[in-house]
C-alpha cells in the first residue's frame, strides 16, 4: 500500500519528465537512434541529485540499446575482432569512471562540455556519415585508445560513449556506417553496464528506484512503439539537428550556471 503510494507520488511530481521520456523514446527509435544525450539533458534540468542523474542516464542506455544489440548480432554486422581492442580497454576504466569520486560542480561542468561537444558532433554528422569508405586494417593501439577515453569519460559523465565513438569510427572510414552503428550500440551496452556497476560501489551511490524504474518502463515502451511505426513528420537529420540544438542550449545553461 504503501509503495503504491509512493509510486503515484512520484508520478504526480515528476509526470513531466516521465512525458518527455515517453516522447523522446518514441520519437528516436522510430527513425533508429536511441536518445541518450536528450535524456541526460532532460534530467540535468530537473533538479535532482547528480548521483542519480549518472545511474537513470545509464540504465536506460542498457534499456534502448539492448535490443538493438541483439538486432545487430543476428544479423551479423558486430565485427568482433575489431570491437574487442575498443571494449577491452574502454570497460575498465569505464568502471573507474563511474566508482570516481567527483563534486556536483565537476559533474555539471564535464556535463556542459560534454553535451556541447556532442550537439557538435550531431550537427555535422550528417557530412561524416556520408562516406562509405572503410578501413580493412586493424589499428589495435587506435581503438584501445579511442575506447579508453571514451569509456572512462562515459563512466564518470552518465553516457554509454556512442556519442563520441561514433564521429570518430566514421572521419576514420573504420566500418561500414552500419557496422558502426552496430558496433557504437554494442559499445554503449557495455559500457553503461561497467559505469553502473562502479557506481554502484562507490559509497556515495544513491538511485530513487521509484522514479527510475518507472523512467525505464516509459523507455522500453516508447521504444518498442517507435520501432514499429515509420516517422513521416521527422527525417533522422531533422532529428539529430533539433537535438543538437536542445542539448548546445542546456550545455550553454549549465555551463554558465557552475562557472559564473
Amino acid at each position: 500500500m504503501i509503495e503504491n503510494i509512493l509510486i503515484f507520488e512520484t508520478l504526480v511530481q515528476y509526470w513531466h519528465i516521465i512525458l518527455l521520456f515517453f516522447t523522446v523514446a518514441i520519437l528516436y527509435s522510430s527513425v533508429g537512434f536511441g536518445g541518450g544525450s536528450s535524456y541526460l539533458a532532460i534530467l540535468a534540468l530537473t533538479g535532482i541529485l547528480f548521483t542519480q542523474i549518472r545511474a537513470t542516464s545509464l540504465l536506460c542506455n542498457v534499456v534502448v540499446v539492448f535490443g538493438n544489440v541483439l538486432l545487430f548480432h543476428q544479423q551479423k554486422k558486430l565485427n568482433y575482432k575489431k570491437i574487442i581492442p575498443l571494449v577491452f580497454i574502454s570497460i575498465p576504466l569505464a568502471y573507474l569512471g563511474g566508482k570516481l569520486k567527483i563534486s556536483q560542480n565537476l559533474f555539471f561542468i564535464l556535463l556542459g562540455f560534454t553535451l556541447l561537444f556532442a550537439a557538435i558532433t550531431m550537427w555535422i554528422s550528417k557530412r561524416i556519415i556520408s562516406s562509405d569508405e572503410q578501413s580493412s586494417k586493424i589499428n589495435t593501439t587506435r581503438n584501445a585508445s579511442f575506447g579508453g577515453v571514451i569509456g572512462f569519460i562515459s563512466g564518470m559523465v552518465g553516457i554509454g560513449g556512442g556519442i563520441f565513438l561514433a564521429p570518430l569510427l566514421h572521419l576514420t572510414s573504420w566500418d561500414t556506417p552500419k557496422k558502426i552503428a552496430a558496433t557504437a550500440s554494442f559499445f554503449i551496452l557495455v559500457n553503461s553496464i561497467a559505469g553502473l556497476l562502479g557506481q554502484y560501489s562507490n559509497p556515495d551511490f544513491y538511485i530513487d528506484w521509484n522514479l527510475t524504474s518507472i523512467l525505464l518502463i516509459t523507455v522500453f515502451i516508447g521504444g518498442q512503439i517507435g520501432s514499429r511505426m515509420s516517422n513521416n513528420y521527422f527525417t533522422p537529420i531533422q532529428l539529430k539537428k533539433a537535438t543538437a540544438i536542445l542539448i548546445a542550449l542546456v550545455g550553454i545553461r549549465i555551463l554558465i550556471k557552475y562557472f559564473f
